[in-house]
């Protein structure tokens, strides 16, 4: 039985870490000042009638610090990818001469930095969400390990280890957001 207790902690370990990551992967789309390739995550163009991934039909480099550069595979697709950045409502207009999509990050107001700071904020709340709910699918599993002859000892200290997990994942969510307010404030 107490494998079964393993593989539950392990499971809700591996799960926590995951909405982690997806916090990690959201919180990179997240614009702090700097171009930076990630903002374009997510962006499907239309590609001979199939959405694609914007970085499978284009070359997205950044020359300077205020600048992404988009060169697509082929020239035919200067517009569709031009339609597809404005569509995706990220704050940003292209500027297209022909061979290139060039995409220029205005400076960040003091007003546009907390608002992103507040965006910041609200995704680490999902997250948290998401690491607490995560936390009650395991006791719910040991108190219905309990339920089928588990001892109550078993039960409690495997739901303390369960509550520690959450405590220190919940810490360290806490750390990934500070730290990317913290990129987001710095001019």
């Amino acid at each position: 039985m107490s494998d079964t207790v393993e593989s539950i902690i392990s499971n809700t370990t591996q799960q926590m870490q995951k909405a982690i990551q997806h916090l990690e992967l959201e919180l990179s789309r997240v614009r702090a000042g700097k171009a930076n390739p990630q903002i374009l995550d997510g962006i499907m163009v239309e590609y001979y009638g199939n959405p694609t991934p914007l970085a499978q039909v284009a070359n997205i480099t950044t020359p300077d610090a205020r600048t992404l550069m988009l060169q697509p595979w082929e020239k035919t697709m200067l517009g569709p990818i031009e339609k597809s950045i404005i569509a995706s409502n990220i704050g940003i207009n292209p500027s297209n001469d022909g061979n290139f999509i060039r995409l220029f990050l205005p400076p960040l107001t003091e007003e546009r930095r907390k608002e992103l700071v507040k965006r910041v904020g609200a995704e680490g709340e999902q997250a948290k969400v998401a690491v607490r709910s995560i936390r009650r699918e395991g006791i719910e599993q040991i108190k219905k390990m309990q339920k089928d002859g588990m001892s109550e000892d078993a039960a409690k200290d495997a739901e303390a280890r369960i509550q520690a997990i959450t405590d220190k994942e919940i810490i360290s969510l806490e750390a990934v957001c500070k730290e990317k307010e913290k990129e987001i404030m710095t001019i």
